[in-house]
């Protein structure tokens, strides 16, 4: 099974202390857009997994822009504060061979390290990690490829 991990792109600053409608930048569009199409003929996801955040959910635009056809589950346990040892239980309940999430540091880079067991090693802006297992469990995935857009 392939899992593809996302991080959004640069993202506007909080206004009013607001973090959970902040756009992405004119720049996070065209991160996010060499991400999709760094992607597009990389992989074939069977599901897309967004954090409910504005910025998770225009970056995963992009890449339905190439997959207009695959559904969307909307997850409240990858905000950026959000456990990833939760996520990574959630994730592993979903009946998919290839997932695609899309959410935010830190959440995405904690649950690189359980799925590797290797030491955190944070994202990039819009970078994307493919990962390969058998099921989704802590130290069981290999990671296969990554792509950080140089925009």
């Amino acid at each position: 099974m392939q899992l593809t991990l996302v991080r959004h792109g640069e993202a506007s600053p909080a206004v009013n202390g607001n973090d959970d409608k902040r756009p992405l930048t004119k720049r996070g569009h065209k991160q996010a857009q060499h991400t999709a199409e760094y992607l597009k003929d990389m992989i074939k996801p069977d599901v897309f997994v967004v954090s409910p955040l504005l910025r998770a959910q225009e970056t995963l635009a992009h890449l339905q822009h190439y997959f207009n056809d695959v559904p969307v589950l909307v997850c409240n346990k990858i905000k950026p504060e959000d456990d990833a040892k939760s996520a990574v239980e959630w994730l592993s309940q979903l009946p998919y061979e290839s997932i695609v999430v899309v959410c935010h540091m830190n959440v995405v880079a904690h649950i690189s390290s359980l799925l590797t067991s290797e030491s955190f090693h944070p994202y990039a802006l819009a970078e994307a990690r493919i990962y390969e297992q058998a099921v989704i469990a802590a130290g069981l995935s290999t990671q296969l490829k990554s792509f950080i857009p140089n925009t």
